[in-house]
């Protein structure tokens, strides 16, 4: 199972438990839609890994690289809806990153209301640009509505990786700790009123949310375009040989 679900009391935990390390297949996101749904009677979501050094890498290059341009389509539309899902839960989620989160990753993490970094170097970051590609709509908007906005080229432009108080201070965590402090947090969340708390995410995120859905598909051919051009498949296909394996997991 990619994605399995942990009952804590009133809260749920979404645990990421895929081999090669939770790298993003077709499978994965399809898991992720399906365990969001079966959690919508919890009060709370931790989103988290079974995995200790890695919380996400990002797309399954190993596995995508083989798809044709129809099925990438597909693919892709279904990794938007799986984003749009977790954005989108009325209650409060909170990620516990305790390992690195890049790409993909990294997406999945901000798409949480609070995000718990574990200290000691575990990196966080979006590098789809140094690959090749353009982020796609729905994660370009994820980001606006995530990241500090001084601080969006450094992240989606350059495509750095950030670490401990420096991730704090971009943005792409709120706080340092572990997932019994990524816990604390969402308890202190489901504390509040649960109507309340609902009715002003659903406002905070509403037109982030509107935003995906309206233009998700029609800017899809323009990241199909990079994903296919020759320099990014030859990039893709050095950094599949580099592992060494038949198949793994490779960020992006």
């Amino acid at each position: 199972m990619s994605v399995g679900i942990e009952k804590r009391g009133e809260v749920a935990i979404l645990r990421m438990d895929k081999a090669r390390a939770n790298a993003i297949d077709g499978p994965f996101v399809e898991a992720m839609i399906e365990a969001v749904a079966e959690v919508d009677d919890a009060k709370g979501v931790l989103l988290a890994s079974a995995h200790p050094r890695v919380f996400c890498p990002g797309l399954d290059l190993v596995a995508l690289v083989e798809l044709d341009r129809p099925a990438m389509k597909q693919f892709m539309a279904r990794f938007a809806t799986m984003v749009e899902a977790l954005f989108g839960m009325s209650k409060p989620v909170v990620a516990a990153i305790g390992g690195h989160a890049v790409a993909g990753g990294c997406v999945l993490a901000l798409t949480a209301d609070y995000r718990m970094l574990k200290r000691g170097g575990v990196n966080v970051g979006l590098n789809e640009v140094r690959v090749g590609v353009p982020l796609p709509w729905t994660v370009a908007t994820l980001l606006r509505a995530s990241v500090r906005p001084e601080r969006l080229s450094e992240v989606a432009l350059l495509g750095r990786n950030f670490a401990d108080e420096e991730a704090v201070r971009v943005g792409l965590a709120q706080e340092l700790g572990d997932e019994a402090n990524a816990l604390e947090r969402l308890e202190e969340f489901v504390e509040k009123d649960a109507v309340s708390l609902a009715r002003t995410k659903q406002y905070l995120r509403a037109g982030a949310l509107a935003d995906m859905r309206a233009h998700e598909a029609e800017h899809a051919d323009e990241w199909l375009a990079a994903w296919f051009s020759d320099s990014t498949r030859a990039r893709i296909k050095e950094t599949v040989a580099s592992l060494g394996k038949p198949r793994g997991p490779a960020p992006a």
